[in-house]
């Protein structure tokens, strides 16, 4: 450990609750339409970190309020994203110490497998509420996501060993 490095208040909630918060606005930021279909699940693969990082902390409870908030953000029906972050955080809860062990290459495959389960979910239970797609283009993000998840892993590492959070 550094001698900058921080200790967070209050064990780190408030860090790792910023980050949920910069993942909420990164998914509602505008994008050009073209590159609309390709926005990566940035509340899904935060939410993968902080599970595999701090599984006593971060589980299924956060993942179902995060689920709800990007409901209400997006305005789709409610508990749709909800229940599929949860899915996404009991597989992350189940296979957490293998995920440890992966290196980042390996990670972001299951990150795409995982956020890929995700998106499948979502388009599946909007098909029961009468949201029909006729292509696989939803399944885009979970390719983007896998590309960005050796960085975004890099930041966050970095910010949970900055300020200390266990």
């Amino acid at each position: 450990m550094n001698s900058h490095d921080v200790a967070a208040p209050g064990g780190g909630g408030f860090i790792i609750l910023a980050t949920f918060l910069v993942g909420l606005m990164l998914s509602q930021i505008p994008m050009p339409h073209l590159f609309e279909w390709a926005r990566p699940e940035w509340v899904a693969m935060i939410l993968i970190y902080w599970v595999m990082a701090l599984p006593h902390r971060v589980g299924m409870g956060v993942a179902f309020f995060l689920g709800l908030l990007l409901d209400v953000i997006k305005g789709s029906v409610l508990g749709l994203n909800a229940l599929s972050l949860t899915i996404i955080a009991f597989l992350t809860l189940v296979l957490h110490q293998r995920l440890r062990m992966f290196p980042l290459v390996q990670q972001a495959l299951m990150v795409m497998v995982l956020v890929g389960i995700n998106q499948l979910l979502f388009h599946w239970m909007q098909a029961f509420t009468g949201y029909t797609g006729e292509s696989l283009i939803f399944l885009l993000p979970c390719l983007m996501s896998g590309l960005l998840w050796p960085w975004l892993f890099v930041i966050l590492r970095g910010i949970r060993r900055f300020f200390r959070i266990r």
